[in-house]
Formats: C-alpha cells, sequence, structure tokens
C-alpha cells in the first residue's frame, strides 16, 4: 500500500462568479483607498462660491489643492477654513507674517512693505473699506492678509469675519482648476 493512500482529498469547488468579483474587487478597493489618503493628506478639492475672486476664478469653479508640504507665499491663491463665516473661502494672499500692509482708500491702493501689490489681469482698485482698522499694519508671524481679486465685492482679511488666516486654517494652495472642463488647467502660468 503506498504511503500516501489513505482519505481521498476533498476538490475545493470553485465559485467562478465570487472569485471573478473579488478578483474586480480587490484593485478597485486599493484604489478607493489611495484616493482617500491623497486626497486627506496630499491634495485637496475646493469650490469657489460668490464672485469674489472674479475674474481670476468664478462661481462654482473645482478647484485642485496641494497642501502636501505647502509654505504659504505671497501671490498664491488658498482655499482656507474661515471659522467667522462657516465655511471655506478662496482668495488670494497679500501679505504674509512680519510685512507690513498698508491701504490708501483714497487712492485704492495696497501696498505691502511700502511697494504696490499688482495683480496682471485684475482691477486692483481698493476702495471699500469693511473695518475700520488702522492702516498700516503689520502681519503677526503665522499669519496672512487675503483678499479677493474683485476687491469691491469681496469679504476678505478687511472684515472683522475673516481678519488674518492662520496657517492651520489654511487647506492648500489652489494649483489647477478642473470645472468646468473648458477652463481646465494650471491657475499660474508658467515661469
Amino acid at each position: 500500500m503506498p504511503l500516501n493512500q489513505g482519505k481521498p482529498k476533498k476538490k475545493k469547488v470553485r465559485q467562478p462568479f465570487i472569485d471573478e468579483l473579488l478578483d474586480w474587487l480587490k484593485p478597485l478597493c486599493k484604489t478607493f483607498v489611495l484616493v482617500i489618503i491623497i486626497f486627506s493628506f496630499v491634495a485637496r478639492t475646493a469650490r469657489v462660491e460668490g464672485e469674489s475672486m472674479e475674474p481670476t476664478l468664478i462661481e462654482n469653479d473645482m478647484l485642485v489643492l496641494w497642501s502636501l508640504g505647502y509654505k504659504p507665499a505671497q501671490g498664491d491663491i488658498i482655499a482656507c477654513n474661515c471659522e467667522g463665516l462657516g465655511k471655506v473661502i478662496v482668495k488670494r494672499i497679500i501679505a504674509c507674517g512680519g510685512q507690513e500692509i498698508n491701504i490708501d482708500f483714497d487712492a485704492g491702493k495696497v501696498y505691502v512693505d511700502g511697494v504696490e501689490f499688482l495683480v496682471d489681469g485684475i482691477d486692483n482698485s481698493t476702495f471699500d473699506r469693511e473695518a475700520n482698522y488702522s492702516y498700516p499694519m503689520t502681519v503677526p508671524e503665522g499669519k496672512y492678509f487675503v483678499m479677493g481679486d474683485n476687491r469691491q465685492h469681496s469679504t476678505d482679511s478687511r472684515s472683522y469675519y475673516v481678519q488674518f488666516v492662520d496657517r492651520d486654517d489654511i487647506l492648500g494652495k489652489a494649483v489647477m482648476r478642473v470645472l468646468p472642463l473648458k477652463k481646465f488647467g494650471s491657475l499660474y502660468p508658467k515661469s
């Protein structure tokens, strides 16, 4: 009698539909987890509300934000949590911590460290004084002074509702517009 002879081995009953379904679901689940990780720690999305960033961005534009290793800089378009308004807002950083901001509302000009801050392609006029802040003022370290590109129709750091934006409230730099598809692409000109 052969050594391995004994009880016959049971054959595994193959369930083709379930096996195929599992083969299909495994990569889908891995992709889903990867997307969750990316959009939690590396990049996020934000939607523009209102007219405060016109003409650069319009209402309902969907943006991709870069957050991994991001260091906010003057001129960047960011999305941030705004406790005073109870929502996420999209604005441009005008001045960073330690910089002096001065707004001449009679002339409609914004100055950072004595130099007029201009953004190409927008009306830089700033006549709307939302709060009774005294200018010039120095932006506290770890904070940012933000404004919308449509400065006459923007609730921003000039307002008591927004004031200075804390670094911890910044969700990331807006790097790309994904919707509407006809405007898909980078928000910054190539240097």
